[in-house]
């Protein structure tokens, strides 16, 4: 896929990955429209990178519904859907339901809502891509965050079934994975960060494959390398994963001293 004068749309694009895909995507030439809940802040920066800004909440069908009939209305068609948005909450099975709830709906019924109203247009023109945001933690799992991980499996699992079930009608399919990116969502994990790369470099990987209209997009050697061990030796992996796990703890653990003590700043997470 190439992107001149194509129409593409991108959720969560007030910051982070979402930001910087519909910045690089303004650069190639493309008609962007940026989408966020947070009006004031989506709105100026999409002012400030050229793009057209629609105010919409992707955790409600009738927010994602309504951002699509915008942009078909308006443009007339779109071209590419980055369904990115996405959030990290909670911990363990401790976490309240209304959490379990909201993270579901935001990083997997977005991208369900998102293709229950698209494709009859896709399908309708014989064309049509979708790039969904998991992580990741769809392909190996977060050592933080039960939600998270459930969350970005079942979001992998529904790209990889729209890859499957549309590829002989004409729709591309993209499940971008990465790893540590230097956005909100990470300022609570001090082991994501020791690896983390730019949100420039992400973007540079995403459309280097979404040119070549490859389904899997990773940022790290590190993890097609843990899903290959996952899958030949899954013992040897949950136990790798266990000890990864206490060092991420203990990394966190000083990350909160850190904090308390007023070195460091803490924040909450999305992408």
């Amino acid at each position: 896929m190439e992107f001149l004068n194509k129409t593409i749309v991108v959720t969560g694009a007030a910051s982070g990955i979402g930001l910087a895909l519909a910045t690089r995507f303004v650069r190639e030439g493309a008609t962007v429209i940026a989408s966020d809940r947070n009006a004031e802040v989506g709105g100026q920066k999409a002012t400030e990178i050229g793009a057209r800004f629609v105010a919409a909440d992707i955790g409600q069908e009738e927010g994602v519904s309504g951002l699509i009939a915008d942009v078909l209305e308006r443009e007339g068609q779109i071209d590419l859907f980055c369904s990115n948005a996405g959030i990290a909450v909670g911990e363990g099975p401790e976490t309240p339901d209304r959490i379990w709830d909201r993270i579901h709906r935001i990083n997997v019924m977005s991208h369900v809502w998102a293709a229950r109203h698209l494709l009859p247009h896709f399908l309708e023109r014989g064309a049509g891509y979708f790039l969904n945001t998991a992580s990741a933690a769809g392909l190996l799992t977060e050592l933080h965050s039960a939600p998270y991980a459930v969350t970005k499996h079942a979001a992998l699992a529904f790209a990889e079934w729209l890859a499957i079930t549309y590829a002989d009608r004409g729709i591309k399919v993209s499940a971008l994975c990465p790893e540590g990116v230097w956005t909100p969502m990470i300022q609570n994990a001090p082991l994501l960060q020791q690896r983390a790369i730019s949100t420039e470099e992400l973007v540079e990987v995403t459309l280097g494959a979404l040119r070549e209209e490859r389904f899997l997009i990773t940022t790290h050697d590190t993890t097609l390398a843990g899903f290959q061990l996952k899958g030949q030796d899954y013992g040897k992996w949950l136990g790798k994963m266990t000890r990864l796990r206490g060092k991420a703890m203990a990394l966190l653990g000083e990350h909160e001293a850190a904090f308390s003590a007023g070195e460091a700043p803490r924040t909450g997470g999305h992408e």
